[in-house]
């Protein structure tokens, strides 16, 4: 039998339900991820989840596409607009398919590629040895300086060293704004072809906040969720020049049946990125970051870089006498939602780290500003200083939920 709804599936929709109380009660703030609107959420879990679409626009394997086509041709349409691509493929499934993708299009195994170190705060498919990307390429990884901040010096000097093929530009625990240019120019200066994967920061990007790379980058990825607000997904835009060799490495490269109903998401996410109000929006997020660093100085914290130019905030807890695990378990149990994280030169392990990863995407759409990074920061630093005081984590979570359900979840009735 065919279910009429949910309620049906009693394990399932309590789990569901659960989850929604979670979200609401709580303060979400690992940095890549986000709420989406209802109107996301009605694409995504949409009809279109039952078509089958092997191929492109045009082009397909299977018939009744016609408006598929339509649906996907207004989501690259908006893509090109609001990144100023010449070229993008919305059918990737999501971040490490398409950088896997863009390998796969643009290199040969074995071939030398740059990336930042993961526990310096890259991507586990920018080189991290145990990864794909690790096992099909020479990864000539570079790194952070002992403040934490970029060594440009030390990407130039070993791309004249090694002459890779590729230079990946783009982080995922890096808390400060990207010299694409000067990446742009190492990677001429060697013929590399220059990749950023901007899946933390393209929502800043797109809200005019940050710098954007589309124009003068070779490839650029990110993913759709994070920043942006979308569906869980991931796009590709490159060069013209390159268009061909992406769209072939994604399809059938690497990837069968595009998810529609994602690509329909994903076309309402970028409609939304392209209204005047998302660059409030994107402006509000670093507001809040900014906030938010500040008031954890406040409470003897110290901070990778000693602050932040995005929606992300690193937590070096050496002098805190509490490891990132320890931190992330005692704000879980207190309804703040965060991940330990490694930090630049890590002296533990990465299961057990030295760092705490923070972000302000999700707790902004919610319409939280700075004073609520305020409150924030203070419970943070009274959770880690009663993380073996069950009594006062509950209270601490009671005051937490209070204030949470003040700021409802967007397109959650």
């Amino acid at each position: 039998m065919q279910f009429t709804s949910l309620q049906q599936d009693s394990e399932i929709y309590a789990a569901l339900q659960a989850e929604t109380s979670r979200q609401r009660e709580g303060i979400e703030l690992i940095p890549s991820e986000n709420y989406t609107s209802a109107a996301v959420l009605e694409a995504a879990g949409s009809i279109l989840t039952n078509k089958y679409s092997e191929g492109y626009p045009g082009k397909r394997y299977y018939g009744g596409q016609v408006n598929v086509d339509a649906i996907e041709n207004i989501a690259i349409e908006r893509a090109k607009k609001l990144f100023s691509a010449e070229h993008v493929n919305v059918q990737p499934y999501s971040g490490s398919p398409a950088n896997a993708a863009v390998y796969f299009a643009l290199l040969n195994y074995g071939d030398t590629i740059m990336g930042l170190k993961l526990d310096h705060g890259g991507h586990i498919t920018h080189g991290l040895p145990i990864s794909f990307s690790g096992r099909s390429y020479k990864v000539v990884p570079y790194t952070c300086k002992p403040d934490g901040w970029l060594d440009m010096d030390e990407v130039e000097r070993l791309a004249q060293e090694h002459k890779p093929k590729l230079i990946v530009a783009g982080f995922t625990a890096y808390p400060r704004a990207i010299d694409w240019q000067r990446f742009r120019a190492i990677a001429d200066s060697v013929n590399a072809v220059a990749f950023a994967d901007i899946s933390h920061t393209a929502g800043l990007i797109a809200g005019k906040q940050l710098e954007n790379p589309t124009p003068y980058f070779d490839v650029v990825m990110t993913t759709t969720h994070k920043t942006m607000r979308g569906p869980r997904g991931a796009i590709i835009m490159c060069k013209e020049k390159y268009a061909a060799a992406i769209d072939k490495a994604v399809f059938p490269g690497l990837q069968g049946g595009p998810h529609d109903h994602i690509i329909a998401g994903k076309a309402v996410c970028f409609a939304e990125a392209l209204q005047p109000d998302f660059q409030n929006y994107a402006r509000q997020i670093i507001l809040n970051a900014k906030a938010l660093a500040d008031a954890l100085k406040s409470h003897g914290f110290k901070l990778v870089t000693d602050g932040t130019d995005t929606h992300l905030i690193l937590i070096d807890l050496t002098n805190k006498n509490i490891t990132g695990k320890q931190a992330q378990t005692a704000l879980d149990a207190v309804g703040i939602t965060a991940n330990k994280n490694t930090i630049p030169h890590e002296p533990r392990s990465p299961m057990d780290p030295s760092g705490l990863r923070l972000g302000t995407p999700a707790a902004t759409t919610r319409g939280m500003k700075e004073a609520a990074m305020q409150k924030i920061a203070a419970w943070i630093n009274d959770a880690l200083a009663s993380k073996d005081d069950a009594a006062k984590l509950q209270a601490i979570k009671e005051e937490v939920k209070s204030f949470c359900l003040q700021f409802p979840l967007p397109g959650v009735h």
